[in-house]
């Protein structure tokens, strides 16, 4: 068998929707919307939008989102729906904080990585062995996660000094860094509030200002899950699972081994993100800490059409989102609202070029209501800010459903020759 083999066997030819935004237009989108922050910006006078802070802070919070998200991204091109993803980051920062506590915290980062490969191991058996429905198998999981870690606690963190049954004793920091002289130029200009080019530098000074070592590993294992993906034959033949594993198996991929691998991988990157939360975003383990986190990435995942740079860019908009309760929310949230509102002008407009008269006259319509809300308030209520990555969440989703193109034997169930 060879890797050309496989390829002619399961290609196809691409359909009407299947078709991928290039990326010139996605740099002209990118580059729109960014013009349109600033403007906004210099309308409102929320100079926090896109300053050099808020920007760290949305990588930060986006770090633990896309590292779910990439897991899904495995574990769906094998096949293999993961549900799971929430209960897996649980046991990631149970784990991470038990182990980085007592002997430092790369150690709790890598027993955080095994924390959730093993709830990984236990979603494979269930769901590759045994056919159990992928959803109830990963609902089951993030339950079984949340009473282990809590019951858990209560024998080791409660007797620890300065935790509790619901905290752990504080964890060593990781460090952070920036790059020399760049991130204090970077910041400088944009405390100048100069049109876009403030924007830019806070873009960029925030990618490059306060980094923890584990957020520069994290951003690295997207485009290595890209290459290994979609530039090896491993990779060929795991998404071969996920597309149509009777051909896969009649070529002689072993199914069952590629789902397992591609299903703990996932908990592994999981487990990683429930670490970053439990030592890097605060430097203990809270009961409750993921917060529905595993369940972003997923909509990251979606987002993102299950490839690993829409992915990113489904995580950067929902850390974004998340980071801003945590700086000037309120009137940053408020000024977003224009933003939207304007975003939601053009976006009418698009429909309406493309002759769906119904959707563009809705989406004008709910442009029209986020105007009003706007000019009618001053600032919005802090459940409206604390409530914000979760509305764009279901808002991106329910924008984006019409492109979406997910791996075509995903949640199906398999058993080994079947295809006899």
């Amino acid at each position: 068998m060879t890797t050309a083999t496989i390829v002619k066997a399961l290609a196809k030819k691409p359909g009407k929707g299947s078709r991928r935004m290039s990326l010139p237009v996605l740099l002209l989108i990118i580059s729109g919307v960014l013009i349109l922050t600033s403007i906004v910006r210099l309308i409102t006078g929320a100079d926090g939008i896109t300053s050099t802070g808020q920007m760290s802070t949305a990588l930060r919070a986006a770090v633990p989102i896309g590292l779910a998200g990439l897991g899904g991204l495995w574990a769906e091109r094998a096949g293999v729906v993961n549900i799971g993803l929430e209960g897996m980051m649980i046991l990631g920062t149970w784990f991470g904080a038990w182990a980085g506590y007592q002997w430092g915290p790369w150690t709790g980062v890598i027993v955080g990585i095994i924390g959730g490969a093993l709830g990984a191991v236990l979603h494979a058996i269930a769901t590759v062995t045994f056919n159990v429905n992928h959803i109830v198998s990963g609902v089951a999981l993030n339950i079984l996660a949340l009473g282990t870690t809590r019951y858990l606690s209560k024998f080791t963190f409660e007797e620890a000094p300065q935790g509790s049954s619901k905290q752990s004793p504080p964890i060593e920091s990781l460090g952070t860094f920036d790059v020399p002289g760049l991130s204090s130029w970077l910041e400088t200009l944009n405390d100048k509030h100069w049109f876009l080019i403030s924007d830019i530098a806070g873009l960029v000074g925030g990618l490059i200002t306060n980094l923890s070592p584990l957020t520069v590993v994290a951003v690295a294992l997207v485009p290595a899950s890209w290459y290994i993906l979609w530039r090896t034959p491993f990779g060929l033949r795991l998404r071969s699972c996920g597309e149509n594993p009777i051909a896969a198996e009649s070529l002689g991929v072993n199914v069952y081994k590629y789902k397992y691998i591609a299903v703990i991988i996932s908990g592994g990157f999981a487990g990683l993100g429930g670490a970053f939360l439990s030592i890097v975003s605060s430097n203990v383990y809270l009961d409750g800490q993921t917060a529905g986190r595993g369940y972003i990435g997923l909509a990251a995942m979606i987002f993102g059409n299950w490839m690993p740079g829409g992915l990113a860019l489904g995580a950067g908009l929902f850390g974004y989102t998340d980071s801003l309760k945590l700086r000037g929310g309120t009137t940053n949230v408020h000024a977003l609202i224009l933003l939207i509102a304007i975003l939601l002008v053009f976006g009418a407009a698009y429909l309406a070029w493309k002759k769906k008269y119904v959707p563009a006259a809705i989406t004008a319509a709910i442009s029209a209501l986020m105007f009003i809300w706007y000019t009618t308030t001053n600032e919005v209520p802090n459940q409206v800010v604390t409530a914000s990555p979760y509305v764009i969440t279901l808002l991106v989703l329910s924008l984006s459903a019409q492109r979406l193109r997910m791996p075509k034997a995903d949640g199906l169930p398999y058993r080994k020759g079947q295809g006899k």
